[in-house]
């Protein structure tokens, strides 16, 4: 993951899953959240785009920002569409170290495996740290692309997501049918 930087620049982006907003800074993607949940949107096009920046910020890093929100946008039209199941777009998120920890193990999964929170809070080398993991886990700020919806019940049961388990099964049963 990249150096933090606030975001400059938002898109809303329509997908299978409803209206994604995006935020993204110099170094990357700072934000995917989902704000119109399972409606019927069947593309992924950015519908408008929003200058967040203040003034003193020129004309390269807008443009900068801008081709992280392009590229993501592209990355998940492919994903949605089952051409693409592993996301290269520059990150920038926001959290606490250990967040940035359990971020980063999350997006290390492979495409459609799914895990614990003890299995993530091992992988971080802090085993007994499962309920911090479970809420670095609904921290993450960064839907989609930092595979939360991947991590379930150490018994396979589908556990909380922040967009609703609907949406969470949707996107397993996506990953499963590739």
């Amino acid at each position: 993951m990249s150096k933090i930087a606030s975001p400059i620049i938002q898109a809303k982006v329509s997908s299978p899953v409803g209206l994604l907003s995006l935020k993204a800074s110099v170094n990357g993607l700072t934000h995917l959240q989902v704000d119109d949940l399972l409606q019927t949107h069947t593309d992924v096009a950015i519908e408008s785009m929003a200058n967040l920046a203040l003034d003193h910020h020129d004309d390269v890093l807008l443009s900068a920002a801008k081709r992280h929100i392009e590229m993501t946008s592209q990355q998940l039209a492919e994903y949605f569409a089952g051409k693409r199941k592993q996301f290269d777009v520059s990150l920038a998120p926001k959290g606490t170290e250990f967040q940035q920890l359990v971020w980063h193990a999350l997006g290390e999964m492979a495409f459609g495996e799914r895990c614990s929170y003890s299995d993530i809070a091992n992988v971080i080398g802090r085993p007994k740290a499962v309920r911090a993991v479970g809420a670095a886990n609904g921290a993450n700020p960064i839907a989609i692309i930092v595979p939360c919806h991947r991590v379930i019940g150490k018994g396979g049961k589908l556990t909380g997501y922040a967009y609703g388990l609907n949406m969470k099964q949707w996107l397993l049963n996506l990953e499963a049918s590739e």
